[in-house]
């Protein structure tokens, strides 16, 4: 039984042996649980109730599981693992890159997987937390951020909807204009290195801010690359 003030996660995995391990080591931690083992079955629970966080296996009976990723991380505020047999490089690069905050491989030790999820939460409570806070939303270049929405707003009126994950790492560069961010401070600043996935995902979602945020995003005008080292915001940053 969930109870109000327990993290609600979904577990979304057709091994039920998996799942009943997963949702155990969580619910002994202290979280609510639910199992689905069809992406189909996963949707209709979250359009009944959002969970604050999911974990989808990529092998659904119903659907590839990156689809499901791709519809959450597109339309829900929820924080998303996946956790998947497949580990090859392209499979977690796209993993992250639609916008899935971790991603673990099976098989796995169920108390990293706490300690990563613990992780997230506390991150994406962090989120929450900037989000209510007045005097947030910042100004940069062309552009202005709103943490509590998570949007990108040109001056000409074009609008970009960023991930929790794209959000994270922005706002890391926002509160140090013009300074060069290794990806060690990044990783670090983000969720602790233990957490991060593996070093390819900060130049992933780097990416993926770009491509929202520049005109071209090869040649980046506002986020440089300084090569061998890490990033640069290259404009200054007024919070309003």
């Amino acid at each position: 039984m969930t109870t109000t003030n327990k993290k609600l996660i979904y577990v979304i995995e057709d091994e039920p042996d998996i799942a009943s391990m997963v949702c155990n080591e969580l619910e002994n931690f202290g979280f609510a649980t639910a199992s689905f083992r069809t992406g189909a079955l996963a949707s209709q629970a979250i359009r009944r109730r959002q969970p604050d966080l999911c974990i989808v296996d990529l092998g659904l009976p119903d659907m590839d599981g990156l689809g499901l990723v791709r519809e959450l991380c597109d339309s829900h505020r929820i924080g998303v693992v996946i956790l998947t047999g497949r580990g090859s490089l392209p499979d977690r690069v796209l993993g992250l890159e639609i916008g899935a905050d971790d991603y673990i491989t099976k098989p796995f030790d169920p108390r990293e997987l706490v300690a990563r999820i613990n992780s997230l939460i506390r991150r994406l409570e962090q989120i929450d937390s900037t989000a209510q806070a007045p005097s947030r939303a910042a100004r940069f270049g062309d552009w202005r951020f709103d943490p509590a929405t998570l949007t990108l707003t040109n001056d000409d009126g074009r609008a970009e909807t960023l991930s929790s994950a794209e959000s994270d790492l922005l706002l890391v560069l926002l509160r140090a204009p013009k300074q060069v961010l290794s990806r060690d401070r990044l990783m670090g600043d983000l969720m602790g290195r233990e957490s991060m996935p593996f070093d390819r995902s900060i130049d992933v979602r780097m990416s993926r801010i770009r491509k929202k945020l520049e005109e071209d995003p090869k040649n980046p005008r506002l986020i440089k690359t300084v090569y061998g080292v890490g990033y640069l915001l290259s404009v200054s940053v007024e919070w309003l």
